[in-house]
């Protein structure tokens, strides 16, 4: 199994607007692609010294395969949605995961 982990930083004066967008229409939006089987989004719990609030989200895929055709088929468009809508109040960065076991 393969975690496809987004990190994103949100201002304050769009944080409201920005989870609301997440929950309800990029994270669904994202399951719909059918690349990822499930999404678990979590609150990082440090203070950034450049302010605002740190969330993770992580998406399952059954392989770097599927990974590598969400960033070919749908990857631009989801991004360029958020730059769009949050601009340089958002800032992501993104890490694959490879799941070795679970307990």
């Amino acid at each position: 199994m393969i975690i496809y982990n987004v990190t994103t930083n949100i201002h304050e004066s769009v944080h409201d607007q920005w989870m609301i967008w997440m929950q309800h229409k990029h994270i669904p939006e994202i399951l719909a692609t059918g690349k990822f089987s499930s999404a678990r989004m979590v609150r990082v719990l440090i203070e950034e010294e450049m302010g605002g609030l740190t969330y993770s989200v992580q998406y399952t895929t059954d392989s770097k395969e599927t990974l590598e055709k969400y960033y070919q088929e749908d990857a631009p468009r989801f991004r360029e949605e958020g730059l769009k809508l949050f601009g340089d109040k958002m800032l992501a960065f993104r890490t694959e995961l490879e799941l070795i076991s679970d307990y």
